[in-house]
């Protein structure tokens, strides 16, 4: 019988974590300006955009906080390859969490808010991951859509959560070390550089999980699991701890979202938004950490332009996404990482070979 602890890089070495997710610099430069983009923008969308400037604000907040929400996914469908169309179970669990904890007269205090959203999503994921973890394919995706809806019911059903139009909270939480305020987020720019600030955050601790021991266990497991298996590891394991892990992160992009819009409500919890974080990640390209971002982005520019453009806005996003999907089977990332492209380099060797391999054939005849 084999033997092995979660992590125990002595007993099965694995290749080093380099070797593993690396990166292109076009990448780190295309991020790079985005994220400048972003955080210049109180600078120059009054320019730009004049009385407009705050909505599109509100806009780039929220995309920042469904690229937060694609982030988490992604570390299930692209790491280790779970297809999950329940995960706005834990999206709307993170507002829920925060808007029924929240004093009615008075702002939260964020010290303990935020360890409570981690803590409540964590205990759920933890527990709703045990059992669907014992299904694969189909089923695993059937099991997490089914737990994701008796959240979405219950809180539709509920008289404590509001019901069909849900809880509004009246207060931010507040971030302070005593009467020292250290940040004001009742303020949209000071909020919209805290959810970035989140964003990059998260980005960090996930590439470097994926280039850690746990994160190549998980890649291999996302080839084949059943050599992982027979090579002692208890994939069991890896799998939960990353759906806690994935789940948590969703929370935490929940309570962004009740905290920018001031409630929450069942749509948060719906299939519909599993369905669409799960576009916005196969849209940026699954399992390349950014690509899910540029996914987010691209996914809710196309989604503010067709809206504005038709009431048949779902047709053309339905179109549009298909065609996607057809063309950059890897998604945007993979325009980055290996763009398409036909050289003579790549052309060369084929015809060589296959003329060797005709000059030899008419030698053996």
């Amino acid at each position: 019988m084999f033997k092995s602890t979660l992590l125990n890089p002595k007993v099965h070495p694995m290749p080093s974590g380099p070797l593993l997710h690396r990166y292109p610099l076009k990448v780190w430069i295309v991020m790079g300006l985005l994220i400048l983009v972003l955080l210049s923008y109180p600078l120059w969308g009054e320019f730009v955009f004049d009385r407009r400037a705050d909505f599109f604000l509100e806009k780039l907040t929220t995309i920042v906080i469904f690229a937060l929400f694609a982030l988490s996914l992604d570390l299930l469908v692209g790491i280790v390859g779970l297809v999950s169309l329940g995960h706005a179970l834990f999206f709307g669990l993170g507002a829920y969490t925060f808007a029924m904890t929240s004093p009615a007269f008075s702002p939260a205090s964020i010290w303990w808010m935020l360890p409570l959203v981690l803590g409540v999503s964590g205990c759920l994921a933890l527990i709703v991951g045990f059992l669907v973890m014992r299904t694969k394919g189909i089923f695993f995706i059937m099991t997490t859509l089914a737990f994701g809806q008796m959240l979405y019911f219950a809180v539709r059903q509920s008289r404590e959560a509001g019901g069909t139009d849900g809880l509004f909270i009246m207060f931010r939480p507040e971030v302070a070390i005593g009467d020292w305020m250290l940040i004001n987020l009742d303020n949209p720019v000071t909020f919209f550089y805290a959810a970035i600030c989140l964003l990059i955050l998260t980005f960090a601790f996930l590439r470097w999980l994926t280039l850690s021991y746990f994160g190549q266990v998980l890649d291999g497991i996302h080839d084949n699991e059943d050599r992982m298996r027979a090579l002692g590891y208890h994939t069991l394991h890896y799998k939960l701890t990353a759906y806690v892990l994935s789940g948590m992160i969703a929370a935490v992009a929940g309570m962004l979202s009740a905290m920018q819009y001031g409630f929450a409500n069942p749509s948060q919890a719906e299939w519909h938004l599993s369905g669409e974080v799960l576009m916005m990640v196969i849209l940026g390209g699954m399992g390349t950490l950014f690509g899910p971002i540029l996914g987010a982005f691209a996914y809710e520019l196309l989604h503010f332009s067709f809206e504005h453009l038709t009431t048949h806005w779902k047709l053309l996003m339905g179109v549009t996404i298909i065609v996607a999907v057809l063309v950059l089977p890897r998604g945007l990332a993979g325009l980055l990482i290996d763009p398409p492209r036909l050289s003579r380099s790549r052309v060369k060797p084929a015809s060589t070979e296959s003329r060797n391999t005709a000059d030899t054939s008419r030698e053996t005849l």
